[in-house]
């Protein structure tokens, strides 16, 4: 398996944007769909965006689309999520997760790497 850590999570006003950054290290990372998943406080952890391995497919949570953006370096062994036109309701722990050898997925039994969350909180 893939070993991934998130960084770049924080505080922001409304509007406002921050990026994370999620570094895998272990197996082949090219060969793995990244995804960004969240959790709010008392809420059940959800889809947010996620990234095949050639960065062909690109694939978003409705309530991000337009906002956010999914990319990766595989030279590096990075995926980023860029947060624009953030919202109070986009506070959350994000959580870099990795599926491997899969095309576009978006459920969390598909992936099985997860990292350990960085907290994002937006303040209105």
């Amino acid at each position: 398996q893939v070993q991934l850590v998130e960084y770049g999570g924080g505080l922001a006003q409304a509007g406002g944007s921050l990026r994370l950054s999620c570094a895998a290290s272990g197996r082949t990372f090219v060969t793995y769909t990244m995804g960004w998943f969240r959790q709010a406080p008392g809420k059940e952890r959800e889809f947010v965006a996620a990234i095949t391995w050639r960065g062909g497919r690109i694939v978003y949570a409705d309530s991000v689309k337009g906002r956010f953006t999914v990319s990766r370096d595989n030279a590096k062994n990075t995926a980023d999520l860029q947060m624009n036109s953030l919202k109070p309701e986009d506070t959350a722990v994000y959580y870099c997760a990795a599926a491997y050898n899969k095309g576009v997925v978006t459920g969390q039994a598909d992936f099985g790497s997860w990292g350990q969350g960085t907290q994002v909180t937006v303040s209105p």
